[in-house]
C-alpha cells in the first residue's frame, strides 16, 4: 500500500493505493506540522484515524508532504514518527512546497509556485529542481499573505480600533474576541497559526466590504513584494497557487498578479489530486 499525503498547518489529506494505482481510501486529520507540534500530538493524530490505524503494518511507502518540513531537523523528526508508527514502510518526507509543484506543473516546465493557505511560500522551478530565495522563519515573522497573516491583520485592527464600525459589530458577532480568550489561543493552546487563520473566514465572506478588499489587496501585494519579485524570471514564467486563500481569493489576487505584470498560471485549493496523479506515473 502506498500513502500520499498532503499537510498545511490546519488539516492533512491522505490517500491510500494499491500497487496498480487504485484508491483505497481517502481521509484527513488535523495538520502535522513538525514546527509547532510534539511527537505525541501527532502519534494522537494518526491513531485516532480509523483508516490510517488499521492499515499501519500494510503501508510499504509513505510519501508525506508537509508545512514546517523544508529543514532537514524537522524531516528527520517527523520521518522517525512515519517509521515508528509505520513499521513496514519507507517514510520520505518533503516540503509542502514540492506537492504545489507536482500538483500545478510539469516536470521540464519552468514557474514560480506559491502556497497561500494557513502560511504561505514561494519557489522557483525550473522544470527539475527547486530554489527558493526566503527561508521561512514561521508565521509569526513571515506568511504574507496567508490566512494566519489575514488574521492578524483582523485581530490587530479590531483591537486598535482601525476596523470599520460595521464590520466590527459583525466581526464581534461571529467571534469571541475576549483578550483572555485570544491570548489563550495564541500563547498556551496548539496550532497558534491556524488559530489566527480562522478568522480569514470572516475577511473572505465580507471581501467586497472597502476595508476587506483593502486588507486583501495591501496583503497579497506585500506577497508579490516580498516573495514572487526575488526572482529574477518573474515575469517571464507562470506564477502558480495552492491553497485555500488563492483558491477563495482568485479574482483578488488575479487582479494583483496581473497589475504587477506576471503571469498567472494555475490556482488549486488542493494539491493531493494532482500528488496522486504523479504518483500513479510511478507506480
Amino acid at each position: 500500500m502506498i500513502l500520499i499525503v498532503d499537510s498545511g498547518a490546519t488539516k492533512a489529506d491522505w490517500i491510500a493505493l494499491d500497487d496498480k494505482g487504485e484508491q483505497l481510501f481517502n481521509t484527513q486529520t488535523l495538520g502535522l506540522s513538525p514546527e509547532v507540534l510534539t511527537r505525541e500530538v501527532i502519534e494522537d493524530r494518526l491513531a485516532n484515524n480509523f483508516d490510517i490505524s488499521k492499515s499501519r503494518e500494510s503501508v510499504t511507502n509513505l510519501y508525506f508532504y508537509g508545512a514546517g518540513c523544508g529543514t532537514d531537523r524537522m524531516k528527520k523528526f517527523l520521518g522517525k514518527i512515519f517509521e515508528d508508527f509505520f513499521p513496514n514502510a519507507k517514510a520520505e518526507v518533503r516540503e509542502d512546497t514540492y506537492a504545489a509543484i507536482y500538483s500545478t506543473t510539469t516536470i521540464g516546465n519552468q514557474g514560480i509556485v506559491c502556497i497561500l493557505g494557513t502560511g504561505s511560500n514561494c519557489s522557483y522551478y525550473d522544470g527539475n529542481q527547486l530554489f527558493q530565495k526566503v527561508t521561512s522563519l514561521g508565521y509569526i515573522l513571515m506568511d504574507d499573505g496567508s490566512g494566519n497573516f489575514f488574521g492578524r491583520k483582523l485581530l490587530r485592527d479590531y483591537y486598535f480600533h482601525k476596523m470599520p464600525q460595521d464590520l466590527g459589530i459583525k466581526f464581534a458577532k461571529e467571534y469571541e474576541l475576549g483578550a483572555d480568550s485570544i491570548k489563550e489561543y495564541l500563547y498556551k493552546q496548539p496550532n497558534p497559526n491556524t488559530y489566527l487563520a480562522t478568522f480569514a473566514r470572516f475577511m473572505i465572506e465580507n471581501k467586497d466590504h472597502p476595508y476587506c478588499k483593502g486588507v486583501i489587496d495591501k496583503g497579497f501585494q506585500q506577497f508579490v513584494n516580498n516573495y514572487i519579485m526575488q526572482f529574477e524570471l518573474a515575469t517571464k514564467v507562470p506564477i502558480h497557487f495552492v491553497g485555500s486563500i488563492a483558491h477563495f481569493l482568485r479574482e483578488e489576487l488575479t487582479t494583483v498578479i496581473e497589475r504587477n505584470d506576471l503571469i498567472l498560471g494555475v490556482i488549486r485549493q488542493r494539491p493531493i489530486d494532482g500528488l496522486v496523479e504523479f504518483h500513479k506515473a510511478t507506480i
